[in-house]
């Protein structure tokens, strides 16, 4: 039986009946799984029907934390939102940080699994051992900020945490996001649209039971040690003055900034909508998730707008990426898309593939209910953003996805969509940087970073690099030498953190955590007896699980690459200028370093 750093339960929803049970786990279940993603994944590989329709009642959506998520540990505060991706078509999963996973430990759940669909819009209020079924038809259409506060006032709770959906989780947009905390987004792969398929507005917990752990004193010692690496990282100020925004002037100087849908590498205004900028101008505050002592959220007013963020993504999706020099404009956008619930890098995507496509004379406007779309023209990007939103006019099949909307149009036209196995690609040209690049092409989400987050290869660090991972070329971004054993080693410990849980910024880019002192963690808050060694091999299995997992959808060797312009095209300026991506190579490595078939 559990009796430290779990709750040890499993609450089962099913929307249908308005039904719920609450099942008990076991150590032996949970330890090879510790929590979070790695649990989700398992739930998932062993209860989905893999024929499912994503918007259909039968596919799972499953919200799960860690045993130490909402602890002392800094930064802990994740929870991951998994089920089929109406997007992909493969595994789906999301993770967001706030406020809303310490408040679901207080519950005694550890993963919420919800299956049918509402007869009705409705919004769950799940506290402990109980749930209540509240009909929400005066909720459609209202924002997060909206929702939340309903939800508060009605309850006379304002402690209550709120994950909710948008308009464009209501109309079912296959990117649309879940939103928690006000502002903090699981915005990939389409999670809001599934809880929107189930006519489920809005989760809110509220818990009451406590948390023991094993080994308090030596938890609070092995957090304080992570409490002190923090604050004395060379890059703390810089994180806490600019957040992820940082990384618009630090891929710029690079070459690697998308600009014009990655044809370009270096944007000549980038003074006009760096971090720096949008620090100096606008930001008012500093914001945090649940107990971090980064606070590398930044809450802003512009005009008469004020909201928290941006991220980095949304940042320079709607700045380099389009063509737009406006910053106020992207400011406006990260708004919208944070209220509304919608992936600011896949909604880029169509924007910018279309802009290209029409600069190409592959798309023409007619072929688009006579949509035109060029560089930096913020004011039809508004009104599209908006109708992709509602799915109105041509903004019902733009809310299908890049990839899913080319297939309407030419091979070439079809080439020029950057997605890995559906999932548009993140803001970093990986012709500068061959770790980033091999994690886009295996990751099991599609074309994503934070499967592995290899920022080691940025740090130029040769020593540490020939000590791990056997050459120095490891931390040498145009590198393809190394890059496999560092993506290998890097993806562990970026699960480790989906499940324990802790945020990837903190704990895998600032170089936080290792085996020896996340063992050290887990040990004092469950008494589960993890070693080093033994976390390797259970992260090992749950990357193998994944494979499998996809395998039943469908996905071969074959959907491991790049988009083709990162493999035969090079960027014509700057510091990554004549680069190109061997990513087979680089992938062959991987597999047998995985002992996987080719």
């Amino acid at each position: 039986m559990l009796k430290y750093g779990f709750g040890g339960k499993i609450l089962r929803i099913n929307l249908s009946e308005k039904e719920y049970k609450i099942e008990k786990f076991s150590s032996s279940w949970i330890k090879p799984l510790i929590g979070g993603r790695t649990a989700n994944t398992k739930i998932l590989y062993d209860e989905l029907d893999f024929e499912c329709n994503p918007l259909g009642e039968e596919n799972i959506l499953i919200f799960g934390i860690g045993p130490l998520t909402g602890s002392i540990l800094p930064a802990s505060a994740y929870f991951t939102v998994t089920a089929k991706s109406p997007l992909t078509g493969i595994l789906g999963d999301s993770a967001a940080g706030g406020s809303f996973g310490p408040e679901m430990k207080q519950t005694g759940f550890d993963q919420i699994i919800i299956t049918g669909k509402a007869k009705e819009l409705l919004y769950l209020l799940i506290k402990d051992n109980e749930v209540e079924f509240h009909p929400s038809s005066n909720l459609a259409s209202k924002t997060i900020i909206e929702t939340t506060s309903y939800i508060r006032q009605k309850h006379k709770d304002y402690a209550i945490q709120v994950a909710a959906i948008g308009s464009a989780g209501e109309h079912q947009v296959f990117y649309s996001a879940i939103v928690s905390s006000g502002n903090r987004v699981n915005g990939r792969t389409g999670m809001g649209a599934v809880m929107g398929s189930k006519n489920l507005k809005a989760i809110a917990v509220r818990g009451s039971s406590p948390v023991e752990y094993a080994n308090p004193v030596i938890l609070k010692q092995e957090s304080e040690k992570i409490q002190t690496a923090i604050m004395k990282h060379n890059e703390y100020t810089k994180r806490y003055n600019l957040g992820t925004t940082m990384l618009m002037n630090d891929l710029n100087s690079i070459g690697i900034l998308p600009t014009n849908h990655f044809q370009e590498g270096v944007c000549k205004y980038i003074d006009e909508i760096s971090g720096e900028k949008l620090a100096s101008t606008y930001k008012v505050k500093n914001k945090s998730c649940f107990n971090c002592n980064l606070h590398c959220s930044r809450y802003y007013i512009c005009d008469n707008k004020e909201a928290e963020g941006p991220e980095f993504e949304t940042l320079c999706s709607f700045t380099s990426k389009i063509g737009s020099s406006n910053l106020p404009f992207a400011l406006e956008m990260n708004l919208w898309l944070n209220q509304m619930g919608l992936d600011s890098i896949s909604t880029s995507e169509v924007i910018a593939w279309i802009m290209e496509c029409q600069e190409r004379g592959l798309v023409q406007p007619e072929e688009l209910e006579g949509l035109e779309l060029k560089w930096g023209d913020t004011e039809k990007v508004r009104e599209i953003v908006k109708k992709i939103t509602f799915r109105e006019g041509i903004g019902d099949k733009l809310a299908n996805g890049a990839r899913n909307l080319s297939l309407d149009f030419s091979e070439e036209a079809q080439k020029l969509v950057l997605h890995v196995k559906g999932l548009d690609v993140i803001n970093g040209d990986p012709r500068g940087i061959k770790a980033y690049g091999l994690t886009y092409a295996i990751a099991s989400r599609g074309g994503d970073h934070l499967r592995a987050e290899p920022f080691f290869e940025l740090t130029n660090r040769k020593e540490e690099a020939k000590r791990r991972f056997g050459t120095e070329k490891a931390a040498d971004r145009l590198s393809e030498e190394g890059k496999a054993a560092l993506v290998v080693y890097s993806e562990k410990i970026a699960l480790l953190t989906d499940s324990m849980t802790m945020c990837k910024n903190i704990g895998l880019c600032m170089d936080i955590l290792n085996f020896e002192n996340v063992s050290n963690l887990l040990n004092a808050c469950s008494g589960l007896n993890y070693t080093p060694d033994y976390l390797q091999r259970i992260m090992k299995e749950s990357i193998d699980l994944q494979q499998k997992l996809n395998e039943k959808f469908g996905i071969t060797r074959e959907d491991d690459t790049l988009p083709e312009r990162f493999i035969s095209e090079t960027l014509k300026q700057g510091p990554t200028m004549g680069s190109t991506v061997n990513i087979e190579k680089m992938v062959d490595e991987y597999y047998k370093l995985h002992n996987w078939k080719s």
